[in-house]
């Protein structure tokens, strides 16, 4: 990546960090990536791109969007969040002081490997975005059911309950942030 692509990686992160603090948002996040395996950073991505950018991404160019980070996400995010999660309440010791440690570690290393997912994702932005237009509630909320969609058809799950609640709360917090 170059220097010049290092601002849109902050910027992007920058801008997921503060939308997932938002009252609300990352009880809707983790909800849509248990219920429909979605991925949050691909989620908050096509959100910035969407309000911080001007860019409403179609369809195909948020699964091109995904491909670009499939990799790592499997070999490396998830992994890392599978033994954060298990670290929880087990396998013996955990949960103890010990394995506690060892835990925040680990949601350590799963942070930096979600910022390495960023990175990816803002130099696929950079290369590929089409010019941006103004987007509305609407169009935010289009483009992440899209997301959901994409998760829903890898998955090869059907739907899943209501989404609609988890994403208005996401576009809520989006949109009141541009404002």
């Amino acid at each position: 990546m170059t220097d010049s692509n290092r601002p849109l990686d902050e910027e992007s992160w920058a801008f997921a960090a503060r939308l997932y603090a938002e009252p609300g948002v990352a009880d809707a996040c983790l909800r849509l990536q248990v219920e429909a395996g979605v991925d949050v950073m691909l989620l908050l991505t096509v959100a910035f791109a969407a309000i911080d950018r001007g860019l409403l991404l179609s369809p195909a160019e948020i699964k091109e969007l995904d491909t670009a980070c499939r990799l790592w996400r499997e070999q490396v995010v998830q992994p890392l969040r599978a033994l954060r999660t298990a670290l929880k309440s087990g396998p013996s010791p955990a949960p103890s002081v010990a394995t506690e440690r060892l835990r925040s570690q680990v949601k350590a290393s799963e942070l930096v490997a979600e910022r390495v997912q960023n990175d990816l994702s803002a130099e696929w932005l950079w290369k590929n975005a089409t010019a941006g237009h103004v987007t509305t509630r609407e169009d935010i909320r289009t483009a992440l059911c899209d997301v959901i969609a994409l998760a829903l058809q890898q998955r090869k799950s059907g739907q899943i309950a209501d989404t609609s609640s988890a994403i208005e709360t996401i576009v809520a917090a989006a949109k009141g942030m541009s404002a």
